[in-house]
Formats: C-alpha cells, structure tokens, sequence
C-alpha cells in the first residue's frame, strides 16, 4: 500500500521533464523556447460522462486524453483503464510516447488515454457501456481520428475494448474509408495485425538480446554475452510480462521468478512459464502453483538474486528505498517509468546497467504503426507478395537441384519455399526496429560520453523532435 501511495504522490509528468531536462543539457543550441514547446503537453482533455446501470441507475465516468506533441499526425498512444487514473499521469505517459516513437522512428505524436474504471472487476457491460461513451465524447471534441489521435491498448485494456472503439467510431463516420485505422491492437476480424498481442514483450526480448550480444559490456557486467543461462526476474505477468518471459525463456534465459499483484513465484531452476499461464488462465490466480517458493509481497521479487530483472507492471517500482537492494546486473524496462530518477541515479553509482523503457518497450507502438499502416493500404503486408516469393524459392531450389542433381523431399521443399505471412513480415520489421534503435542509443551514449542510456535515448528524440519541428516550419 505504501507504494501505490508513493506512486499517487509523484508526479510522473514532472518525472519525464526531469529527465529531458537532464538530457537537454548535452543538446546543440536550439532556438530560445524550441526545447521548452517539445517538453510542454500540448492538449488535454478531461471529460466525465454518464452511463446507465442494469438497475436504471446513473453511475458518471471519468476519462482522460492528453496529446502531448502534434509535431507529427496523427498522436498516438494507449488507453489505461484504472480506478486511479490521473491527469498528470496520463500526461507524462503522452510525454513518453512522444520520445518513444522518435527513438523508433515511428511518425507520430505522443499521446496518452486513461478510463477511471477496473475493468477486471466490472460487469464487461459496464466496461463496453464506459468504452463507448468514452469513444463519442472522443470524437465530439475531435480528440480521436486516423489523422488525428490514434488510441491502442494499455494496462487494464485489450483487444475487447479495442474492437469497441473500433465500431464506435465507425459507427460516428460511416462513410470515412480509413474509419479501423482510428484505433490499432485490434482482434484480427476487425483489421487487427498479425503479432500485435506480443508486440512489446516481444519488443523486450529483442532489445534486451541486442544489448546481451556486446562483448564488451557484458564483459565489464561480468557477464559471458549472450542470452544463454541468464537468470532472469519479470515482475509483472500481464501481457508484457507474460511475453517477456516466453520469449526470454524460449531464447535460453532461466526465468527464475513471476509475480502478479497476489504474489511472487520462484524456483531457482527456472520455472515453466507456458504452465504458469495455464495456471492462472484456469484458477484465477497464480496462487498454488507448485513451484518451490510463493512469496506473498511481489516486490520481494524485484530484489531476488538474478542477471536481469525485467520490471514489467506499472510505474515507480524501483525507488530510492529499495534501489540499494537490487540484486540484478542489468534492469530492462518492460514497463513504464518503472524506476524513479533517484532509484536509478542509485543503479548506476552501483554499476548496474539499466536498459530504459523509453526505447525498451517500443515495440508496442512500432507494431501498432504497422497496424496503422496496414488499414490505411487496405492491404495485409503478406497478400502483394507471398506467392510471388513462393516461385522465386521454388526457381532457386530447382537450379540447387539441377547443380546438384540431387532432389529434395516434399516436406523439404515446401519448407523452403514457402513464402512469408504477415506474422513473419511484423516480427522481421520489430526485430529490425529493435536492434537498429539500440545501436543508435548505444554509440551516442559511448561516443558523447553521457552519463546513461537514458540520457542518450531522450538526446536522440530531442534531437529528431526538434528538428521536425524547425524543418517543417511549425516553429515561429
């Protein structure tokens, strides 16, 4: 209780600022007050709405949406459906996202969503009624739009409240073409894309096998490089953690440890992560697993003795009061703002190398972009070009053949030769994305000698920010 109640006290929006402020200092000399216009939220809205209950009762809703940066269109950024959902939040959220997408390259504006409601708890009625409504008055105050403001997913929401705003919209513009394009991480009937779900887990896994692969500083680490045997904690199992978890145990690592709000699992053999899930996915809890140790506090888990620990819940978990127990070697963000400055200002004087979720878990947004991309063409990324790959594999395996005079089998030759789905488009484009960021934070951070990776990827966006903003003339 007492974090939650440090996390409500602390500003996050002033927690963003501060750490542009820390990287601005290392910026070029911009024009007076550029840097003070791209620090600064831009819109915000604050709405309350009424829904009727089964009972005929009125209960009022609260809602938020805060546009950080219309330097590019259209914004973009998740909705969080929680009972404690601040202005403030939602505003240093949008901050975030605004950097984020400029690490990855992605086009957007920042921006950022929030429905005072718990949607694990309520009626899914309840919910859909909230989503709707929150949705109409979106799209009155012209806060919602393919070129516009383009929601996604967050933490207490999914693909059901996506597919809801989706029909709303439509529903207020029936004859705009682009209408799915207004909202991404839809199910695949409504104009989803494949590899959405596991996009920011996935994303994790990616950045984090990039950062493993230096010789260099894992050797100043202590650790051998790669993913291999590595020891790792997620804290969180919702559906980054979750992913996280997969795909680090899939690519060699020991997850030693998974919690969820009830509590944390551990088994210093490593856990089976798919039986976890299917744990919880039938009790409801992730309670008597049979796992060696239960411990009831789930932030015990973020000071268990591991290589990595993945923070993949909500905000403020690492803090300057639990900072000097970390035990792990390398912290990677899952989460959002998951370590306050002054926690990592502890991390690092102790040598711990931290991975920031500003460019860590981009994933999300940079599939949600495809997903964009995709509706706006009408087109799935496989349909233009799958058969025609499927006969040039075919024309070299026959002339391998012909060299070698040797034949292949039939499941062989189907293997190779078949052609890529969209799944294999996405993740090639994410793991692209992924490795390509990193490289960029990595040499800024070594060749401007600046004190974190952090700092490096907030100077990046800075930089590519402020640029938009002087060469497209949007700046006086």
């Amino acid at each position: 209780m007492a974090g939650q109640n440090r996390r409500q006290r602390r500003s996050m929006f002033a927690a963003v600022c501060q750490r542009f402020d820390e990287a601005a200092r290392f910026a070029r000399p911009y024009p007076p007050g550029l840097l003070d216009q791209i620090k600064a939220c831009n819109a915000v809205l604050h709405v309350q709405f009424p829904i009727r209950l089964d009972d005929g009762s009125v209960r009022v809703i609260e809602g938020y949406r805060a546009q950080h940066s219309h330097h590019r269109l259209p914004c973009k950024g998740g909705i969080r459906y929680a009972p404690n959902v601040t202005q403030d939040e939602v505003m240093g959220l949008a901050a975030l996202m605004t950097y984020k997408c400029a690490i990855v390259d992605v086009p957007f504006g920042g921006a950022k969503g929030g429905i005072c409601i718990d949607s694990r708890k309520e009626p899914p009625e309840i919910v859909e009624r909230a989503t709707r409504r929150y949705t109409a008055e979106l799209a009155a105050r012209n806060f919602i739009g393919p070129g516009i403001d383009v929601p996604a997913p967050d933490y207490g929401s999914g693909e059901r409240e996506m597919a809801w705003i989706a029909d709303t919209y439509r529903a207020l513009n029936p004859t705009q073409l682009d209408a799915y394009a207004c909202v991404t991480g839809k199910p695949l009937s409504l104009h989803g894309i494949e590899g959405r779900r596991e996009a920011t887990g996935l994303g994790v896994y990616y950045g984090l096998a990039e950062a493993l692969d230096d010789p260099e500083e894992m050797r100043r680490l202590g650790l051998a490089p790669g993913l291999a045997g590595k020891r790792v904690v997620v804290q969180g199992f919702g559906n980054v953690g979750y992913h996280a978890a997969k795909y680090l145990a899939e690519g060699g690592a020991v997850v030693v440890s998974v919690s969820t709000i009830e509590g944390a699992l551990y088994d210093p053999d490593g856990l089976d992560i798919e039986a976890v899930r299917r744990h919880i996915e039938a009790s409801g809890t992730i309670r008597d697993f049979p796992a060696p140790h239960f411990l009831p506090n789930p932030a015990e888990a973020l000071e268990l003795d591991c290589d990595i620990l993945v923070p993949a819940a909500l905000e403020n978990q690492i803090t300057a009061e639990n900072a000097p127990r970390i035990r792990a070697r390398i912290v990677a963000e899952a989460a959002n703002d998951p370590t306050t400055p002054e926690g990592e200002a502890i991390l690092l004087q102790r040598g711990i190398f931290v991975i920031p979720d500003v460019y860590l878990n981009a994933g999300g947004v940079t599939v949600s972009y495809f997903e964009w991309l995709k509706n706006l063409s009408h087109v799935s990324f496989d349909r233009m070009s799958r058969r025609y790959q499927e006969n040039a594999n075919a024309k070299v395996i026959e002339a391998i053949e012909a060299l070698t005079e040797s034949r292949l089998s039939e499941d062989q030759r189907a293997r190779l030769t078949r052609g890529p789905d969209e799944i294999d488009f996405v993740q090639a484009a994410l793991a692209d994305t992924m490795v390509h960021a990193y490289r960029a934070i990595h040499t800024t951070w070594r060749t401007r000698q600046l004190p974190s990776l952090r700092v490096a990827a907030y100077l990046i966006a800075i930089e590519k920010v402020a640029n938009d903003y002087l060469t497209l003339g949007i700046f006086p």
